[in-house]
């Protein structure tokens, strides 16, 4: 696609979102059975369930413009992925691997976050109001995840403290 305007671009990046949402509906089943804390996998496994209805609002934001899902591989996430993968695999087990798991969660928060913003945003200015409502329930969503994870963090790095 040739992008020469705010919509194609806004239609790529949303297309950039969808296989980044697929790939992370693929990998949280993973982080939730290598994880040791019941909280966090009931917030991964939350998470999960929410992330399977950004897919959904990302294709019916596709609709809005009458279009399909693109099935270009987000490779950013690719490797956000790939590099949480690895460290959890290198953590020890307990505490410290339910740690690596957040930390490679949030990094999938942060990324997207900024990517739901500008599309967002995107879409405001397009005057695509329906569309920018869609993808704020999202963004409003990965901020939460976020917030939660860090909660998570905060008490486990505070037990292994006092356990140290």
């Amino acid at each position: 696609m040739n992008i020469n305007s705010i919509e194609k671009l806004l239609i790529e990046e949303l297309g950039d979102l969808h296989s980044a949402e697929r790939q992370i509906t693929k990998a949280l089943p993973k982080m939730i059975k290598a994880a040791t804390s019941k909280e966090l996998q009931s917030a991964l496994e939350h998470h999960l369930r929410e992330t399977e209805g950004h897919v959904q609002r990302l294709e019916e934001a596709f609709k809005a413009f009458g279009t399909n899902a693109s099935s270009k591989t987000c490779e950013g996430m690719k490797g956000i992925i790939e590099e949480g993968e690895r460290s959890m695999k290198s953590a020890e087990e307990g505490e410290f691997r339910d740690l690596a798991i957040i930390s490679g969660a949030q990094r999938v928060e942060h990324y997207e976050m900024a990517a739901y913003g500008t599309v967002r945003t995107y879409a405001q200015r397009l005057g695509r109001e329906q569309v920018a409502q869609l993808l704020e329930k999202t963004l409003e969503e990965e901020k939460a995840a976020d917030a939660k994870l860090t909660e998570i963090s905060d008490r486990l790095y505070r037990h292994q403290a006092r356990a140290a």
